[in-house]
């Protein structure tokens, strides 16, 4: 029995130990954020982004530099430097992009902190301020680690932010080709302007022929003239946070 109710608390881990936070922007916000780096998400998004002059927010996990995943190439130190010098925030997303489903509370926070040393050697001792869950696995357990170190973490529950949020688990859709045709991007666009709410967006690569988790530039660029054309501030994930409640 103690099995199975472990077992349930894991499941519904996302839902669970939630700690309420206000969302009230003076006006509505949209946010970006890319997870992992692969290369594409700065040398493709970077000049989309700059084009448009926005910030957004980029989710490290050390340990995937200057590797492979998911069959692309990642992000290097030089690539991490770069986007940080052209004002992108730089959040935490792991050392080794670890599941909290697979290791215990003491594990998760040894891989967290090697994150912040192994990022803080590389931006001239950048703290972290916000965390995004990999592969939006969350534990009671390990939602405690997190709290203790940012000020929120960024989830993959679909959904507008308004009134208020897990701040352990805050919502976002995916900027991904194997999510992008669900969703009515202008209705969500117009629903966070209306509710005075907070739209958070998450990818990973963006190249014309995407993988499934990620999109392409024409995607890219399209949603952020949407969330312009709904008047909505776009702020990266930390400034918008700080946003919330004013």
């Amino acid at each position: 029995m103690s099995e199975l109710i472990d077992k349930m608390r894991r499941r519904g881990g996302r839902w669970l130990d939630v700690r309420p936070a206000p969302v009230c922007p003076d006006r509505g916000v949209f946010s970006l954020s890319f997870d992992d780096i692969p290369v594409t998400a700065w040398t493709e998004a970077g000049p989309i982004l700059a084009e448009h002059g926005i910030t957004a927010t980029y989710y490290v996990a050390g340990g995937l530099s200057g590797g492979q995943n998911l069959g692309l190439p990642q992000f290097t130190a030089d690539h991490l430097q770069a986007l940080f010098a052209a004002g992108h925030e730089v959040g935490c997303h792991t050392f080794g992009h670890t599941s909290a489903l697979r290791v215990p509370p003491s594990a998760y926070a040894a891989d967290l902190d090697r994150n912040a040393v192994w990022v803080a050697e590389r931006l001239d001792g950048h703290r972290m301020t916000t965390f995004a869950w990999p592969y939006g696995d969350v534990t009671v357990g390990a939602k405690a680690v997190v709290a203790e170190r940012f000020a929120l973490a960024r989830g993959v529950r679909d959904g507008v932010n308004a009134g208020s949020a897990d701040r352990g688990n805050v919502q976002a859709i995916g900027l991904e080709s194997r999510r992008l045709p669900g969703y009515d991007l202008e209705g969500l666009m117009a629903a966070t302007a209306a509710r005075k709410g907070w739209l958070i967006a998450y990818g990973h690569d963006v190249m014309d022929t995407p993988t499934p988790y990620g999109c392409t530039p024409d995607d890219l660029d399209r949603v952020i003239r949407l969330a312009k054309a709904a008047g909505l501030e776009i702020l990266p994930v930390g400034q918008a946070w700080a946003r919330m409640a004013n």
